[in-house]
């Protein structure tokens, strides 16, 4: 070891003690099943919601890559016979991207909601490389409420955050808002939190 010591960290949400998020967790059972691809370069991010998000969704999975292997990839995506269905919004004339599927008429029981957690460009990035996600059905998120996400630059208000995102879509899939009002809580004051380290 290198450093005189290493500084403790929370083995659930995997940050230093000092900023553990853990008090944070709501957790939330979800109707639709629920797959976080995240960035590796998201990972370290402290400003990042995703960990708080797969630790509050009861039975979500989160895998972490830009480029996964096929059958990683295929086995993640269609685990317990579930019917994937990507979290991007609609871009018509994607260059080199083939049209998506139509959204099955399936209910949120007989699905899984897939979210890209990245920046826009890394989650393009993250679609090119991976076909097996070029191939599903796209949710777009409709009526979006503006983001509390404070502690990140956005270019416009319905810019969500990766939390922020899979809330409203799961809504979306099954029609109850309510279900997610204590996680929305709680991403307040992770934002809260997060606002006092970086002034």
């Amino acid at each position: 070891m290198t450093l005189a010591f290493k500084r403790a960290m929370c083995g659930t949400c995997l940050r230093a003690a000092s900023a553990c998020i853990c008090h944070w967790i709501a957790p939330v059972q979800a109707q639709a099943a629920l797959l976080i691809l995240q960035h590796p370069l998201e990972v370290g991010n402290a400003k990042n919601s995703a960990r708080l998000l797969h630790l509050s969704v009861t039975g979500s999975a989160m895998a972490i890559g830009e480029t996964f292997a096929p059958e990683e990839l295929d086995a993640l995506l269609h685990a317990d016979g579930r019917t994937p269905l990507l979290l991007y919004p609609d871009t018509p004339g994607d260059a080199g991207l083939p049209v998506p599927p139509p959204c099955p008429a399936l209910p949120a029981s007989a699905l899984r909601l897939v979210v890209l957690d990245a920046t826009w460009r890394k989650s393009r990035k993250m679609l090119y490389l991976n076909r097996a996600l070029q191939q599903l059905p796209r949710l777009a998120l409709t009526d979006v409420a503006p983001s509390n996400y404070r502690i990140r630059k956005a270019h416009a208000a319905h810019q969500l955050s990766s939390l922020e995102a899979a809330a409203q879509a799961l809504t979306q899939l099954e029609g109850e808002g309510e279900r997610y009002t204590p996680l929305l809580d709680a991403f307040d004051g992770f934002v809260a939190q997060q606002a006092a380290w970086f002034r």
